[in-house]
């Protein structure tokens, strides 16, 4: 059987997709390209390309030591977060929070997941300074956004069943979470908390491009030394540490759920 269309009358469909094509070719047409800027950037970019190459793999240790801090940053970064999200996101959970602390938990969650990494990271590098403590607080700030939103979601779906048969057996507040909550939730948990550690891992390396330490600072440097050789040769290694904790945690996430 056929699928019905998404929007059943067809004017209305045919007037939606030209009035998006419309959208399209004015916001291009009007966006301020430069072609000469653009022209005279080709050249530039082809002498970067030559100067990168072959990438310079000499300078092991200081790349070594770019990524043993971006690690250490994703880890407490995502320890910290993980354990704030917990208690916001049962505050964010509407079928076991009362409504003015339903509120103040979404509102949490929207604030947190309102601004990129890297503005947080603009942010926190102005008000700590540059090093991995603006990573960390930033980070931290990214798993909530993540981690209680889609923990808070879990716990709303939970089998109702289970928390009214602990409290028909006169459980009090404290035993219901234990016994009837939690164990429903703690599968997730530790998947969301794994993929968490994996996204942290990635987006140090980006945080650290504004000033938030690890290997994303390294980066920074070379390519302030017109360094491309090195700036490559790190870049590949960004991309092989990303598939090996992406391929981990993929692993481990596919054996929990």
């Amino acid at each position: 059987m056929e699928k019905p269309p998404f929007i059943a009358n067809p004017a209305i469909r045919w007037a939606i997709i030209l009035g998006v094509l419309a959208y399209v070719v004015w916001a291009v047409t009007s966006l301020p390209f430069n072609w000469e800027r653009i022209q005279e950037g080709i050249p530039r970019a082809i002498r970067i390309f030559k100067g990168a190459f072959p990438p310079d793999m000499i300078r092991g240790e200081l790349v070594l030591q770019g990524f043993l801090e971006s690690i250490k940053i994703a880890i407490v970064a995502t320890l910290a977060g993980v354990m704030l999200s917990v208690p916001i996101a049962f505050a964010a959970a509407s079928n076991i929070a009362p409504k003015w602390l339903y509120n103040i938990g979404r509102a949490t969650i929207i604030i947190a997941r309102s601004f990129h990494p890297v503005i947080v990271a603009i942010l926190f590098v102005k008000a700590v300074g540059f090093g991995p403590l603006a990573g960390i607080l930033t980070l931290t700030i990214y798993s909530i956004g993540f981690v209680a939103k889609m923990l808070a979601e879990r716990i709303e779906e939970i089998d109702w069943g289970q928390v009214e048969a602990i409290r028909a057996a006169g459980g009090g507040t404290f035993i219901t979470m234990l016994y009837a909550v939690i164990p429903q939730i703690m599968p997730r948990q530790i998947g969301l908390s794994i993929y968490q550690l994996d996204s942290n891992l990635r987006a140090s390396a980006v945080v650290g491009i504004v000033g938030a330490g690890g290997i994303g600072s390294t980066l920074m440097n070379a390519f302030r030394r017109y360094d491309y050789d090195f700036a490559l040769a790190i870049t590949l290694c960004i991309i092989g540490v990303i598939l090996i904790s992406e391929a981990i945690s993929g692993r481990i996430r596919r054996n929990i759920w």
